[in-house]
């Protein structure tokens, strides 16, 4: 750190968070006797909390969203700039660094071709959703509204995202949910057996589970299907061999709108612009967020293809027949000008060739922990994006316990590097760590986190 705050200053702070600041995700019973985490300060994939300790950043702002690193000068230098310009008009008008990155966006996205601004990933989730009930009503007699989800998914903390929610241990106490949602179930090949589930041809089989869902529903009631492209909090859950192509198949057989959620994986995490272009699927609706600006500026869009656009701009006499929906912080400018700095940084630093390479680094280096330690049932991941799924006996594949899981990463904490894991989301599944290092992670950085890892499984696992 260097020196900006003094210890009384740092001291302040820290009593004011304790008395005035609800944090996210935290019990916060514990801070009655101790000093919550403050983070003061960040420079490349490095950060510093209130008492100088300095920390290697797994995670990338601890939710997968620092994708180009902490630090960036030209991000910060271009969000004052505009500001100054314009900070701020509401949505039914333009904006120039609205209209630019929407362009440039939309080139790294052949097929969509329409951004609608919001400023949150739930929202932009509840835009999609939205969208898929009016079409319903428009085209349908009201009656094609259904949306089906997956489970161990996750699409946001609004009640209408967690009825679209497939880890039940974050939907608990929220309910009742939006009528409408419908789950089909995940495709982690390692727990086929779990779903009794053929050990040959499992993606196809997942994929058949879907279409199994939609015929117990009536397809004349399914509006969409959405689904992350690599299932995120969930467990990191890499889609098998043959599950995408034939889910779009799926969709296309029974006129079902695709949903991807990229909310985790858009804008370079996996090694390409988005998750779902491994695949070669043709999403009609693409959401995203945290990585859309690394962090810089909060920015979030729901991005559709034309076809879906015209539904909503046909008789123009129709009072009823545009999008009624409206953003407000969708409406400030500082989003897209920092995402276009977020994009130009990615293309100039061949940031998505290194999210490739260093993901390949970091997966071979994840699969050398496992013939170390045998608690390592599972090794997956794709791009920067990996996880590790912790066992109590690799032959019955029985998860280890979630308290051992967590201490792991306190573990790995207390040694300076912050990693994920999977907790309170899954019941009896919250055995996955997750790593999700920024694009700028370099052979030394992913050296560094990987013998954390090693140190902490000994301690923890013996």
């Amino acid at each position: 750190m260097d020196g900006t705050y003094s210890q009384n200053d740092l001291s302040h702070v820290v009593e004011a968070d304790k008395a005035h600041v609800w944090h996210h995700l935290i019990q916060h019973k514990p801070f009655e006797s101790k000093d919550p985490n403050i983070i003061v300060e960040g420079r490349g994939m490095r950060v510093w909390n209130q008492a100088g300790k300095e920390h290697l950043d797994a995670v990338s702002g601890g939710v997968w969203t620092v994708n180009v690193g902490y630090g960036r000068e030209r991000i910060a230098r271009a969000v004052y700039d505009q500001l100054m310009r314009l900070n701020y008009f509401a949505g039914a008008a333009g904006s120039v660094p609205g209209a630019l990155f929407a362009e440039r966006l939309i080139e790294k996205m052949p097929g969509l071709s329409r951004v609608y601004y919001c400023n949150s990933g739930s929202e932009a989730n509840e835009k999609a959703f939205k969208m898929v009930r009016q079409i319903a009503h428009k085209r349908y007699g009201g009656k094609k509204n259904k949306i089906l989800f997956r489970d161990r998914d996750y699409h946001g903390t609004t009640i209408a995202c967690l009825s679209a929610g497939g880890q039940d241990e974050r939907n608990a106490q929220y309910g009742p949910f939006t009528p409408g949602f419908v789950r089909v179930p995940h495709c982690l090949e390692y727990r086929a057996a779990d779903q009794g589930a053929p050990t040959e041809h499992y993606g196809e089989w997942a994929a058949d589970q879907i279409e199994q869902v939609i015929l117990a529903e009536g397809p004349d009631t399914i509006g969409a299907l959405c689904l992350e492209p690599v299932t995120a909090g969930g467990g990191v859950i890499v889609p098998p061999e043959g599950y995408w192509q034939k889910v779009q198949e799926i969709v296309r057989k029974y006129d079902i709108l695709l949903h991807i959620d990229e909310v985790v994986c858009g804008v370079g995490r996996t090694g390409t612009w988005f998750g779902y272009q491994h695949y070669g699927v043709e999403p009609d609706f693409v959401t995203m967020a945290k990585g859309v600006a690394s962090g810089y500026a909060a920015i979030a869009c729901c991005v559709t293809n034309e076809r879906v656009f015209e539904m909503f701009k046909d008789d123009a006499d129709d009072p009823m027949n545009y999008f009624r929906d409206i953003s407000t912080f969708g409406g400030c400018t500082a989003g897209p000008a920092a995402a276009l700095e977020n994009l130009a940084i990615i293309e100039e630093e061949n940031l998505l060739e290194n999210t490739t390479a260093m993901g390949d680094y970091m997966l071979g280096r994840l699969d050398e922990l496992a013939g170390k330690h045998a608690v390592i049932g599972h090794t997956r991941g794709k791009g920067l994006f990996l996880g590790a799924e912790l066992v109590a006996d690799r032959e019955t594949r029985a998860p280890a316990p979630e308290k051992q899981v967590q201490a792991v990463v306190a573990d790995c904490m207390g040694q300076g590097v912050i990693i994920g894991a999977t907790n309170r989301s899954v019941p009896g599944y919250n055995n996955t760590l997750c790593f999700s290092p920024a694009l700028i992670a370099t052979k030394d950085d992913i050296d560094h986190i990987v013998t954390a890892v090693d140190g902490a499984l000994k301690r923890v696992f013996g």
